[in-house]
């Protein structure tokens, strides 16, 4: 029969109806969804969904496989040529592997097949001839070129392993081997088989078997093979497990199988699960990993429990097919499907599918995508699951779950909710420590928390408490964290002194050994040390200093004030004493300002190092107000440039500033008078400085060049001068000290003003001319100018000196200006040949013309071109003058469009006539049909207008 052909949407099928709005709070969590197929259907025989895919099984031995992400491509694959001239039976059973590569196929007659997801020629498996196949355990590496090594459970009981790889040869078997590694021994057919691997354990298999009244545990070690070798690694497997785990019914069910839940995702993280079907009902559990030996059917058994078929309504009828989702058992009784939470076993959902109950084939999962399908001989339905985890954390916490419950639930309320229960379950049981770190973030009352500690009498419960408590206390709740952090000062304190007490009574009777008070003693300093530091700005100063005075607490009362930055004590205590180290580490978590502007100088003066590494983390200090202490050091400081800190402190500030956009000329010209006034006379780093900042913008240019003519630094003068652009001072300053090679380096700088280089460079080659001992020489040195020319340099050379000295650059010179003449004569002649073209071309304006076809049709109204007015164009377009004037009206600027209607209503009145009409008509010519406006620029600015307007015809473009 064949389904009416609907479009498809985005999975591949056309729902009968639209889902409900996913956001909805009444959004059920299962819903049932008739789909069509857009295909011609033959009665389904079996059917399987993998990763994606359907393959349908009809009974005519038709295969046709749908990838949903492509569902318009279909593949139909025919069996029957698969083995010709024999008789096969009709498809009784196929078996999909999770990643949807590889296919078995049994027959009514035995006979079996493989097909591979990149083939569409069905392979027959000779060595498994004759074998009724009912159940596959596929491997848990989950290959796509080969199977690896898989279980075949049959109908009389016994179970084969077999490798089957893909090959393309004629003649090849695919099955690399099939070998017989177990056989029950009542012969029943084993109804379902399932293999995993034990984490951190790679030689171990779980697998698990069924047969119509009883489920099977087996734990074992694989035989390993050679990376290159093929062979059984079950054989020993099941001889090794002498007495496996096994779970029996009395009843027995014709529809016995095997269920997994599917695949993790990113949605759900749940518990790996199985369900058997039995004569009994659904027996279902969690496929627990450890422990990994052969007791782990023992525990998987224990955990596990039977959902009874009396459970469900008593008109329900047999279960017939079963699937498990991330957190429900989905079960079919008839047409009715029915969904159990597997958790509390408590129906969610039992709805009614419009088919013959014979007509039924069962339920499928797709373990990849965590999708869900009913099957009939003719139809597909998809179980649409929604927030399927929405009331697992309920469960959770009824059954005393805490983490589970606590993983599971959403919103903040239910979250809390787990909190609260969590905390007075813990209490009961005398875990006050765990409590109250989980109260402490709860919404449990405050007031009744702390009672209930103090009742108890257990102080480091109620620390705990409040320590959690102020952690999620929010920043502007100011006195409910000042209450509560003043409370654990009092707290902290008592604890302290309690433990003091205890050491100097030697209490190791009660309290355990001196040794482990001392460390307990040491935990609560630091534990103390840490809630002071983190919330120190929830500390009122006065309140805490009475408190922790109170007590006596001297070293706490120290590290207080330390940690608030109430130095005024603590850093004037330490350098009187002069302990640079204390201090210095005092001042390293210091952050007013003043503190350090006030003690730098003394710090600087003797520990110069250590306090220069303070100071360049702090980012909240303005350099001018260090400079006194910098230049105090610098005074008395006798190192070299590279150890001085002053250097230091001043280089990275400068650095950093501008970085953050911010300079200080005050700090710039600090660092440079240092660099000029030091000892060594090196003005290397000085002109490094120079070189990389900006005269005005960074240093008092002024003040720098006073100071580098003061000291002698030539370089650092040169540089600065022509910073300032004052190229002429620097050139004679370079000369004046000898210096032709920076003289020269400068004279070239200033490359957007040649007539001030050419200066500059006569003034170089006055110089290297007069001192000079030989001609060639001078004149090799200025070829470094191009602007030079040996007139120019004849006037610096002694009036003795003879023409030949010149020949060469005479002769040279007048070669150029030879070659220049020619080029501009060459030049002149390309123009005056340009100009007679232009006039040809002029001229033959007159006698152009175009052909218009008598059925020639305007380009933009698509009438009939001769039926009025019309413009042509050189390209071959051709439009009716009102279309293309109606056209240009639409783009043009209003400054055009407004001249155009002008000259359109002065033509159209005939007030002008004779020449001054023509005039008119030739400029309205010129602003309409200036250029086509299809292959002109006018185009180009219109590619962003879309084809159809809202007045044009839209139903014409319809599809």
């Amino acid at each position: 029969m064949a389904q009416d052909i609907v479009p498809f949407n985005s999975t591949g099928f056309a729902p009968l109806s639209d889902l409900p709005d996913p956001n909805a709070s009444a959004l059920p969590i299962f819903l049932i969804e008739r789909v069509q197929l857009q295909f011609e259907v033959h009665r389904f025989a079996a059917v399987q969904v993998a990763n994606n895919v359907i393959i349908l099984a009809s009974e005519t031995n038709t295969l046709t496989r749908i990838d949903l992400a492509n569902p318009a491509d279909l593949e139909n694959i025919d069996l029957q040529p698969a083995k010709k001239n024999t008789e096969l039976g009709s498809i009784r059973k196929i078996f999909l592997d999770p990643t949807a590569s590889h296919l078995l196929i049994t027959t009514t007659l035995g006979e079996n097949f493989y097909l591979h997801s990149r083939s569409t020629k069905v392979r027959h498996l000779s060595r498994l001839k004759g074998v009724h196949i009912e159940s596959v355990a596929w491997s848990p590496a989950q290959p796509s070129t080969s199977t690896r090594e898989i279980l075949i459970g049959t109908r009389d009981g016994t179970v084969y392993e077999t490798f089957i790889e893909f090959s393309d040869q004629f003649m090849a078997r695919d099955e690399k081997y099939v070998k017989l590694v177990y056989r029950l021994p009542d012969g029943q057919p084993v109804t379902g088989l399932h293999i995993d691997g034990l984490p951190g354990k790679p030689d171990l298999r779980r697998v698990v078997l069924t047969t119509p009244n009883k489920l099977i545990h087996f734990v074992g070690r694989i035989q390993r093979h050679g990376h290159s070798d093929t062979g059984p690694i079950f054989s020993r497997f099941f001889e090794s497990e002498s007495s496996p785990m096994q779970q029996d019914f009395r009843e027995e069910s014709p529809f016995s199988t095997l269920a997994i839940s599917p695949e993790d995702t990113e949605e759900y993280n749940s518990d790996n699960a199985f369900a058997w079907l039995s004569g009994a009902g659904v027996y279902h559990g969690k496929l627990l990993v450890s422990p990994p030996t052969s007791d782990l059917g023992i525990q998987v058994f224990s955990e596990s429990r039977l959902f009874a078929r009396s459970a469900l309504p008593e008109d329900a009828g047999e279960i017939t097919s079963i699937l498990l989702t991330h957190f429900h058992l989905i079960v079919l009784c008839g047409n009715t499907v029915y969904v159990i939470n597997r958790y509390n076993e408590s129906l969610v959902l039992q709805e009614k599918i419009e088919e013959n109950p014979n007509d039924i084939l069962g339920l499928v999962c797709d373990p990849k995508k965590s999708t869900y399908w009913v099957f009939s001989t003719t139809s597909i339905y998809e179980i649409i699951a929604t927030e399927e985890d929405r009331d697992v954390w309920k469960i959770m916490l009824a059954s005393s779950s805490f983490e589970g419950a606590q993983r599971y639930a959403k919103t903040p309320q239910q979250k809390d909710a787990v909190a609260v229960a969590h905390g007075e379950y813990l209490v009961s049981k005398g875990q006050t420590l765990e409590a109250a770190s989980i109260w402490g973030r709860s919404s449990k009352s405050f007031e009744e928390v702390s009672l209930k500690f103090l009742e108890l009498g257990d102080s480091d419960a109620l620390r705990k408490y409040l320590l959690t408590k102020l952690g999620t206390l929010k920043k502007n709740s100011i006195m409910q964290r000042m209450i509560c952090a003043s409370w654990l000062v009092e707290v902290f304190m008592s604890k302290l002194n309690v433990l003091d007490d205890m050491i100097s009574a030697k209490a190791v009777l009660a309290s355990g050994s001196e040794v482990q008070l001392n460390s307990q003693l040491s935990t609560v300093r630091a534990e103390f040390q840490d809630f002071v530091t983190k919330n120190k700005a929830d500390l009122d100063k006065k309140t805490t200093y009475e408190i922790i005075g109170s007590h006596g607490r001297q070293e706490e009362l120290l590290f207080y004030a330390s940690t608030i930055n109430d130095y005024q004590f603590v850093l004037s205590y330490w350098i009187q004493r002069e302990k640079w180290a204390e201090a210095l580490d005092v001042l390293k978590r210091q952050q007013e300002p003043e503190i350090f502007y006030k003690t730098s100088s003394v710090l600087m003066s003797n520990a110069p190092m250590e306090t220069v590494d303070i100071l360049v983390r702090q980012s909240n200090l303005n350099p001018r107000n260090l400079i006194p202490a910098l230049l105090n050091y610098n005074r008395d400081a006798k190192v070299p440039l590279s150890q001085n800190q002053a250097v230091r402190y001043l280089s990275h500030m400068i650095n950093k500033q501008e970085k953050a956009g911010v300079t200080d000329s005050a700090v710039h010209n600090t660092l440079i008078s240092i660099y000029a006034s030091h000892y060594s006379h090196d003005e290397t780093a000085l002109l490094k400085y120079l070189e990389s900042h900006s005269a005005g913008q960074h240093y008092d240019a002024d003040f720098a060049l006073r100071l580098c003519i003061l000291h002698g630094h030539v370089k650092s003068c040169v540089h600065i001068f022509s910073s300032m652009g004052q190229f002429d001072q620097a050139v004679e300053m370079a000369l004046q000290h000898g210096d032709v090679e920076l003289a020269s380096i400068v004279a070239n700088r200033p490359e957007e003003d040649p007539a001030l280089r050419k200066k500059l460079w006569l003034s170089v080659a006055k110089a290297v001319i007069s001192k000079s001992e030989g001609i060639k020489p001078a004149l090799d040195f200025l070829k470094q100018c191009e602007l030079l020319k040996i007139e120019d340099l004849i006037p610096f050379f002694p009036d003795f000196v003879v023409i030949d000295d010149f020949k060469e650059e005479i002769c040279t010179a007048l070669e150029d200006y030879s070659h220049h003449i020619e080029l501009l004569k060459k030049e002149m002649d390309e123009s005056t040949k340009t100009a007679e073209n232009i006039r040809a071309d002029i001229a033959s304006l007159d006698r152009r013309y175009a052909i218009v076809e008598p059925g020639e049709h305007c380009h933009a109204c698509q009438y009939p071109l001769l039926s009025r007015q019309f413009f042509v164009f050189p390209c071959q377009h051709v439009f009716h003058s009102d279309c293309l004037t109606n056209r240009i009206l639409k783009q043009a600027a209003p400054g055009k469009a407004r001249r155009i209607r002008d000259l359109q209503k002065e033509i159209g009145m005939g007030i002008q006539m004779g020449k001054q009409r023509e005039r008119l008509v030739e400029e309205l010519d010129a602003l309409i049909a200036g250029s086509c406006i299809l292959c002109s620029e006018l185009a180009v600015r219109w590619i962003d207008e879309p084809f159809l307007r809202p007045e044009d015809d839209l139903e014409a473009w319809a599809i």
